[in-house]
């Protein structure tokens, strides 16, 4: 192999000819936006579309702010940092591979305890939209009830410790105190996790937590900030040794790269009080309608990964895109969509449910993308009370069949016992492993103990009808194996 080049700025105009470069002037972009929890994700989709505005010489003050609260948010700055912050994204179309180096982000803050540089630059006059992809589970919901987790230890902290929070939440409020007692005004919070009105609920966490230590300006952030919904929708794998050599196979030497997939969809409500990006001129779509997007996603594609990667995952299969060629899980995965999830999904524009099912089918079935049942299927926590239980709710208030959503739901109690068919461990995939796999064990023998959890199916638990259909095939399960169980739906 020849030499890898180093990717920095400095040595974007010798990248091979077949790898496209921004085409825009980096040093003469401003920052606009900060974004909190700079993972994949958001390199490949919102930090894309604004690296194509750029390309149309558009929204040269609306730049990326990288920033983070973890520990290896820290480590994840040092890669981009000696990388001028840039980005090599793979797209991983079935026709062929192609790479693009955006350049849409220019900064990122210092990760440090108490989050003074993030509370310092979230309160700069230049940043209007501040955005967030902290995972599902990330807000201090509980999933069942919906409301604040006011007790729970890092919100107890930023309450008594409004000055040095251990939260992203705690320093956009503390940033919008400065902003507020200087008058520069408020910021836009975004919100661009999977989560039904994700909006909505940063809102609510960041009102809630305000509260606790100043409700004054609790109240002046719901009457000045805007939160709006939105949906977002690209499939993108964690980043592995596989990335790295395949990043290295076009002659970059890249530490973070990103692969995606060949499609991607940003849904969003036009509310923001300080202004925003043209998002819409390069493929986003500005919308009144966004719980119906939000709806249709959340349900058949996040909810098909859930029905998919946990079967998968018990049964030793390894990639998404395996999963669709296992003839009993493929079945498990159409089944269940076209009896109990689709009939309560409406269409959006041009897109019927059983279209955009069929999309997700082909989407799950690129061999192009080497997306683990394993990422798919963690934080099954958040994922299941998300992505899974509404359509259960929903089928249930209609008088509707369950079968195949109370099979999940005995499946996801059968992996976080821990172990695989063929007897071999499935490692904790979970930030409440513990707590599930010790549940999960008492229920093997009792079931009815699983959907006592109602931090996560609420008063499902007081529902006859899924509580028989769970306990169905939760003893299914136990007598003869999760092949055997699907197989027996599939009939």
């Amino acid at each position: 192999m020849d030499e890898l080049i180093p990717l920095q700025d400095a040595t974007l105009n010798k990248m091979p000819d077949m790898v496209k470069v921004p085409d825009y002037d980096r040093s003469k972009l401003s920052a606009g936006i900060l974004h909190i929890g700079l993972g994949n994700f958001h390199r490949a989709h919102q930090a894309w579309y604004l690296h194509k505005l750029l390309e149309k010489g558009l929204a040269r003050d609306w730049a990326i702010v990288g920033a983070g609260v973890r520990s290896n948010d820290a480590e994840q700055r040092a890669r981009l940092l000696e990388q001028d912050c840039l980005t090599t994204l793979i797209e991983l179309d079935p026709s062929g591979k192609s790479a693009e180096i955006t350049g849409s982000m220019i900064e990122f803050v210092p990760v440090e305890d108490g989050n003074a540089a993030l509370i310092d630059r979230m309160a700069c006059p230049d940043i209007r939209i501040v955005s967030l992809t902290v995972t599902e589970g990330g807000y201090y919901i509980d999933p069942a009830t919906g409301q604040f987790a006011s007790e729970h230890p890092d919100i107890v902290h930023d309450a008594q410790h409004p000055d040095r929070p251990r939260t992203a939440f705690g320093a956009m409020i503390a940033a919008l105190k400065r902003r507020r007692e200087q008058g520069i005004g408020p910021f836009t919070g975004q919100c661009c996790d999977n989560l039904q009105g994700n909006g909505a609920i940063l809102r609510r966490t960041i009102l809630s937590l305000a509260r606790l230590s100043d409700p004054e300006l609790a109240d002046w952030i719901d009457a000045h900030c805007s939160f709006p919904n939105s949906m977002v929708d690209c499939i993108v794998p964690a980043t592995g040794d596989k990335e790295i050599e395949l990043v290295q196979s076009f002659g970059i030497d890249d530490a973070a790269p990103v692969t995606h997939e060949n499609f991607r969809q940003w849904v969003i409500e036009d509310d923001f009080c300080a202004g925003r990006p043209d998002w819409d001129k390069v493929g986003a779509t500005f919308s009144d309608g966004v719980h119906q997007y939000e709806t249709m996603k959340l349900r058949i594609l996040n909810g098909g990964h859930q029905l998919i990667s946990i079967s998968g995952s018990l049964l030793g299969v390894d990639t998404i895109a395996d999963c669709m060629e296992h003839q009993d899980i493929r079945g498990f995965l159409h089944k269940t969509m076209t009896r109990e999830v689709l009939p309560n999904v409406s269409p959006v524009p041009g897109v019927t449910p059983e279209a955009y099912l069929d999309l997700i089918a082909r989407r799950f079935s690129n061999r192009e993308i080497i997306d683990t049942t394993r990422r798919v299927a963690f934080d099954g926590s958040s994922r299941q009370p998300g992505f899974i239980i509404p359509s259960i709710r929903d089928a249930l208030a209609k008088g509707m069949a369950i079968e195949g959503l109370a099979l999940m739901s005995a499946l996801w109690m059968r992996y976080c016992l821990g172990r695989r068919e063929d007897g071999s461990a499935i490692e904790p995939n979970d930030p409440n492993w513990q707590s599930l796999r010790a549940t999960a064990e008492k229920a093997e023998d009792a079931p009815r103990l699983w959907m006592e959890q109602r931090e996560y199916y609420g008063d499902l638990a007081d529902s006859r009808h899924f509580a028989n259909a769970f306990e169905l095939w939760a003893g299914r399960l136990k007598e003869a194996g999760v092949l055997e169980s699907l197989r027996s739906f599939n009939r």
